[in-house]
């Protein structure tokens, strides 16, 4: 009687096994573009380019470029923000320095380089695939969305800026700082008065 009881493992359906298989191929294969980000943002600049030709070559879509527009000044935003606002809340998580007799804190960011960068392919993607949908091709006036946008971002970007001069952050990483050693007085006499 070995063909009776539970002592069969079930037999599992191929359609989720196969899901489930190609979305750990996908996911093993986004974690090793993780360390090549200058290769990432070149992939994406052509996904967007790729996008911009689509939208172009097909004279519509506007609305889906308005709407990718937004969400891409949303991710920024994101980009260039603390993790923990000092203007909002305090917290037991290390905070900006507010004063020069402050310690130095490392900078947090709310959205990650890698979040971002993947946050914005999908979208171009996604922006790119409506494209082909008459669905999404509604009938506007771009010129005006395109003008609402600018304004949109400079408003945006100059409160953002605002908060980081206030704050005094910089969010983003220019590279190792070199020491250059002291710099030669411009007087004569190196002769230092209180």
């Amino acid at each position: 009687m070995e063909g009776i009881g539970g002592d069969r493992a079930p037999v599992a359906s191929p359609l989720p096994q196969w899901g489930h298989d190609t979305w750990r191929m996908y996911q093993y294969y986004l974690d090793k573009t993780t360390p090549h980000t200058t290769y990432r943002w070149i992939g994406t600049l052509v996904i967007a380019a790729i996008y911009c030709l689509r939208v172009y070559s097909v004279q519509g879509f506007y609305i889906v470029s308005y709407g990718l527009g937004i969400y891409l000044l949303n991710l920024l935003i994101g980009f260039l923000s603390p993790l923990v606002d000092p203007e909002l809340e305090i917290s037991d998580w290390p905070l900006l320095p507010t004063k020069g007799s402050d310690e130095f804190k490392l900078f947090i960011r709310r959205l990650p380089e890698f979040k971002f960068w993947y946050s914005m392919t999908k979208a171009f993607c996604i922006a790119f695939v409506m494209t082909f949908f008459s669905l999404f091709d509604v009938s506007v006036f771009w010129p005006i969305l395109l003008c609402y946008w600018i304004v949109l971002f400079v408003l945006t970007m100059r409160r953002q800026i605002a908060h980081m001069i206030k704050y005094e952050y910089i969010p983003l990483n220019i590279g190792k700082q070199k020491y250059t050693g002291k710099k030669a007085s411009t007087s004569g006499s190196s002769l230092c008065v209180d």
